[in-house]
């Protein structure tokens, strides 16, 4: 494959040296995410998602996952302060990694920005170890002001694989039971993690599942919102925002991961039902805003 991802949506600037960030939206930018967001105006984009390398030596093709500790910790300090700084105020972040380096990560942003939520992602994997292995991913969940947008998301209630049953009856209650589904809380276990090499874009070594990303931007975005995703990888947060309605500036420094990404956001197409944005996993609808 080509290593050089073609040139698209070329952003202009403006007169202070900014990008024009609705040219900016459509596209992935092969470009350091650091650079990219110096050159955006501050307060200019709706949610920010960082999906970044976790410093433990990951096989990827133009650059190395392993840095000196406290090296890592300053560089993520860096593209921390400068995500928040082009958040709108009424917008969200979503930072996903290991729990040891969220912990690092969670001090940075409260000098910057005001804590939600810590959402426990159990990716459903089985670690093998004699030691207590960890089960779950972290996804930091901060806003940048205390005024920021927010909506309830449900997804499907649970049933018995055997008899189709509701597992729970909510407290004898159960006629009070939503129709559709419960309000998610900060543990999410319904969406797995991408098993399959079939499933896989481009040999990347970390994909997650589009579902989960869907579930954040159904949260806290609205239609034609511009999501940043400051590590796009192969493109799964892209194809996220464009099923969702929302716009997308995404920064990806590889070239093959760039062109990949590039191609899945142009197939990609918003998913409807009922007139409402709804995320689809396993061919069933697993997130839904309350209000629609």
């Amino acid at each position: 494959m080509n290593t050089t991802a073609p040139a698209r949506h070329v952003p202009s600037f403006s007169s202070d040296g900014c990008i024009d960030i609705d040219e900016a939206a459509g596209t992935v930018h092969q470009r350091d995410c650091v650079d990219l967001m110096r050159a955006m105006p501050g307060n200019s984009v709706d949610m920010v998602f960082s999906d970044p390398p976790f410093n433990l030596n990951k096989r990827y093709k133009s650059y190395k996952d392993r840095r000196p500790f406290e090296e890592y910790l300053e560089w993520t300090s860096t593209w921390v302060k400068e995500a928040v700084r082009v958040l709108k105020p009424s917008g969200s972040i979503f930072i996903y990694n290991i729990p040891k380096i969220l912990t690092y990560t969670s001090a940075m942003l409260n000098e910057v920005a005001e804590f939600r939520h810590w959402i426990a992602w159990n990716a459903n994997g089985r670690p093998l170890g004699k030691s207590l292995q960890p089960a779950h991913y972290g996804i930091l969940f901060y806003t940048k002001t205390g005024n920021y947008k927010f909506y309830d998301v449900r997804a499907p209630h649970k049933r018995c694989r055997v008899c189709a049953e509701y597992l729970k009856d909510y407290g004898g209650k159960s006629h009070l039971r939503h129709k559709f589904g419960y309000q998610v809380s900060d543990v999410w276990d319904d969406i797995h993690r991408v098993r399959h090499n079939c499933r896989r874009i481009e040999e990347h070594p970390c994909q997650l599942p589009v579902p989960l990303i869907e579930r954040m931007i159904l949260m806290t975005t609205d239609e034609n919102d511009i999501v940043l995703d400051i590590f796009a990888g192969a493109g799964t947060a892209a194809v996220a925002a464009r099923q969702m309605g929302r716009r997308y500036i995404g920064a990806e420094i590889d070239g093959d991961y760039c062109a990949a990404a590039r191609g899945k956001l142009e197939r990609a197409r918003p998913v409807k039902e009922g007139g409402a944005y709804v995320s689809v996993y396993l061919k069933k609808v697993v997130s839904m805003r309350d209000v629609d």
